[in-house]
């Protein structure tokens, strides 16, 4: 009679399956050691300083709306549209929230007194509607604002300084 080895084949097929288990592991990590993958110098954000105003309600605020006061809000908007196509002021809208805080300026000049005599040009500000709180504002660089035609409706008077 004969006998037959079974465990010889069956140990050689587990050795080769191992061993080619443990090939496919390790060839990851032999490349990693061999040559470190260069890693992409990191980006640095472009950095400018900005000047913004906070815009208050002013001594002379009130919460009437009158022909005075809506004369006075074209004025202000007449002159945030001059201060923005000379490219001095690049961002300006009001708070939504009808607190004694009213609106923001940011402009991109030279100098805090700079950005102050814009501020000082403001029609609201000179009347006392408004007053100003001037800050040095560090941000990316090339903040910008994208326009397009308004709708009609949205003619001076939504925003209450």
């Amino acid at each position: 009679m004969k006998t037959r080895a079974l465990w010889p084949g069956r140990l050689a097929g587990l050795a080769l399956a191992t061993s080619a288990a443990l090939a496919a592991l390790a060839a990851p990590a032999a490349t990693a050691l061999a040559a470190p993958a260069a890693e992409p110098a990191p980006e640095r954000i472009a950095m400018e300083t900005y000047y913004m105003a906070f815009l208050y309600r002013g001594d002379k605020w009130t919460p009437e709306v009158t022909p005075a006061t809506q004369e006075l809000q074209k004025a202000h908007l007449a002159n945030i549209g001059r201060l923005s196509k000379e490219g001095k002021l690049i961002l300006a809208g009001p708070f939504m929230d009808d607190g004694p805080l009213r609106g923001i300026f940011v402009f991109r000049v030279g100098s805090l007194a700079e950005a102050q005599a814009l501020c000082d040009t403001d029609p609201a500000v000179k009347a006392g509607r408004l007053r100003v709180e001037l800050h040095p504002w560090y941000s990316a660089k090339g903040i910008t604002v994208v326009t397009e035609p308004a709708p009609p409706d949205t003619a001076a008077g939504r925003a209450k300084p």
